[in-house]
């Protein structure tokens, strides 16, 4: 019985977490990496083909958006999720597939003008579409036996729709555990869903602690912030631009807008338009809908009683195509304009920015967490020109963060979250953290509360049964030359994946038919004999 820290260690994406009881391989989480990395991640310790399942705390693409990737090289097992973040991982997965080709095609438009080789996308539309079809969705408090050594219970985190915090129970010979993986852990008093709901009892804890040595402040009034931005953003007759994740944060804004419109808190511009232009977006806004009886709060089912729609008011406009996207542009009205992604790093929001950063009379509001390396956080740190498409863009714009309106606990959450275990775990894993994050607040743990915690690198190893590490890795810093390198050889790595999810087969033929095994066997012959250089 052992946990293995793949990816998020000491570094704020990327999550996921090797566990194996008896026979059983499982991921929590498969999530991709955005941003700048600090430190390389282990390869698991087995290949994915071997991966029995994954658990998911959420849909957001750093904790799920790695799974069409273990796809295409073998993984069929089973992926275990809520309702919601099933529904959300059909939607976010198929989008990122989207960007990965469209990122490739460019990339390649532009290498063959310059004599550079083919570059693969990181996965596919087909990966994204096979993977989701191994999701498995379940409520919310149910009780789920994955066998006969491994139970599950996803609890609400309040940090997405859908998002959960997994409680495990796992069963290794006399020996037996209980796991708790907080998932990201929500901001109490956000719009829509609830918060985050709290645990009693565990033998190990995996926390995350984004915001571990922040504060956010105490009783924002969003609107009110909001609402002065557009204001003075309109007035100078510019567009308001915010970038923003396409499933929660988009759909909190237009909660905010909507309550702004209803109290006339903008004057002068009656009806103001207001520009989702995300498909991703809309889709996700139907799954809110979806979900509202079990994922929303106490406030928010008050509206839909009233038959008010909390998202929805006059003068907003969804665009979907990309011509209409381009249009948003060409319409010289002073607008508000919603755009993914979050962290300007991918899809149309670059587009925006490289038409309106250049304007003195517009905005750019961030309203959410920017990764290290991100466009994003370059524009909060002060950058007076960035790059996108190739083009050097002046930041003549005024540049805003609207404070506090994050998804994520702040270091009093975080506490609170931790501190309401009844009885003290016999170890706290910090995760899912900057650098220097992950180890102060390992050491606020262990002098406010008391607690065992520690803050592992990539490839640490735990005994879960024993209570002692295996393995303490280092941190091993990222090259750049050998993150190029990994990308050059992905295609044959995939290659090498199918060679292993070969003998999987092969192993799981054994005791076969004689008749089918020969089959088998020509058939390998036949392709090796095709194939052999």
């Amino acid at each position: 019985m052992k946990l293995e820290f793949i990816g998020a260690a000491h570094e704020v994406t990327g999550s996921c977490h090797y566990l194996e009881i008896g026979e059983t391989r499982l991921f929590v989480d498969c999530g991709m990496e955005q941003g700048q990395n600090l430190y390389e991640n282990v390869e698991p310790p087995v290949s994915y083909s071997q991966i029995d399942f994954v658990l998911l705390t959420h849909a957001h693409i750093d904790h799920a958006g790695y799974l069409p990737f273990i796809y295409a090289r073998g993984f069929r097992g089973r992926v275990i999720a809520t309702d919601a973040t099933a529904e959300l991982c059909d939607i976010m997965l198929r989008d990122s597939a989207h960007i990965q080709e469209m990122e490739a095609e460019w990339k390649n438009r532009k290498g063959r003008r310059a004599g550079k080789a083919e570059v693969a996308p990181l996965y596919e539309m087909k990966d994204a579409l096979g993977v989701i079809n191994l999701i498995e969705a379940y409520p919310y408090h149910e009780t789920i036996k994955l066998n006969d050594d491994i139970t599950i219970r996803f609890i609400d985190a309040g940090h997405l729709l859908g998002s959960a915090s997994i409680e495990i129970w796992a069963k290794e010979g006399d020996v037996e555990k209980k796991l708790v993986f907080s998932g990201d852990i929500g901001n109490k008093h956000k719009p829509l869903i609830r918060d985050p709901q709290y645990i009693q009892s565990a033998d190990y804890v995996i926390m995350e602690c984004t915001y571990g040595d922040r504060y956010h402040k105490k009783n924002p009034n969003y609107e009110v912030s909001l609402a002065r931005i557009i204001q003075e953003t309109l007035d100078r007759g510019g567009n308001v631009v915010i970038p923003a994740f396409a499933v929660g944060r988009t759909q909190e804004l237009l909660y905010f807008i909507r309550q702004i419109k209803a109290d006339g808190m903008v004057t002068g511009h009656d009806n103001f338009d207001v520009y989702v232009d995300s498909p991703l977006a809309v889709e996700a806004t139907h799954v809110f809908k979806n979900n509202m009886l079990e994922c929303f709060d106490e406030e928010t089912s008050q509206l839909v009683a009233k038959g008010i729609n909390p998202i929805d008011f006059p003068g907003l406009k969804l665009s979907i195509t990309s011509e209409e996207s381009k249009n948003i542009n060409f319409d010289t009205t002073p607008k508000v304009i919603i755009s993914a992604a979050g962290m300007c790093d991918a899809g149309r929001i670059r587009h925006h920015l490289k038409h309106n950063l250049w304007r003195k009379e517009c905005t750019v509001v961030f309203a959410g967490y920017q990764a290290e390396g991100t466009i994003g956080r370059s524009l909060l740190d002060g950058a007076k020109e960035v790059k996108l498409f190739g083009e050097s863009i002046d930041v003549e714009a005024h540049i805003e963060l609207i404070d506090g309106i994050s998804g994520h606990a702040d270091r009093d959450g975080l506490m609170e979250w931790i501190g309401a275990f009844k009885e003290k775990p016999e170890h706290v894993f910090m995760v899912h953290g900057q650098d220097t994050v992950c180890d102060s607040f390992a050491d606020g743990l262990k002098k406010e509360l008391g607690l065992n915690a520690s803050a592992p690198f990539s490839g640490s190893v735990f005994d879960l049964a024993e209570g002692v590490w295996i393995r303490e890795a280092a941190g091993i810093p990222v090259i750049k030359a050998a993150v190029s390198k990994k990308r050059a050889d992905s295609v044959f790595m995939r290659l090498v994946a199918a060679g292993e999810r070969l003998m999987q087969v092969i192993r799981h033929n054994e005791g076969g038919a004689n008749k089918d095994l020969a089959k088998l066997t020509d058939q390998i012959m036949a392709l090796c004999d095709k194939w052999d250089r």
